[in-house]
């Protein structure tokens, strides 16, 4: 399962890096998109969720590091405004690269 991680600019400028164990993010998140506070929270922790369900879904138990990741999220978020601004500074791997593309049109995530 491709692992990733995204990097998150939270309104005061301060960047955290954010872990996925699933390319999934890129279907809820786009690399270098601005989202309000509330609706990067409710992208990301859906996305999260996913994620940690396709882990169990191949070994049987939930992603912890997933779940971590979307408690990290939820915590620094509520230092904002909900309608503050929060940018997608970059997803590792990106969508387009050779890659990625392929093991997405497999449908591997």
């Amino acid at each position: 399962m491709p692992e990733m991680t995204f990097d998150v600019r939270w309104p005061d400028g301060s960047v955290d890096r954010c872990y996925s164990p699933s390319l999934v993010m890129h279907d809820h998140l786009t690399d270098g998109a601005s989202y309000t506070v509330d609706d990067f929270v409710s992208r990301s922790v859906s996305a999260l969720d996913t994620a940690s369900e396709r882990v169990r879904a191949k070994y049987g138990f939930a992603c912890t590091s997933a779940m971590a990741t979307s408690e990290q999220i939820v915590s620094r978020s509520a230092r904002f405004a909900g309608d503050a601004v929060v940018t997608v500074a970059q997803m590792h791997p990106p969508l387009d690269t050779p890659d990625t593309a392929g093991r997405r049109s497999q449908g591997v995530s």
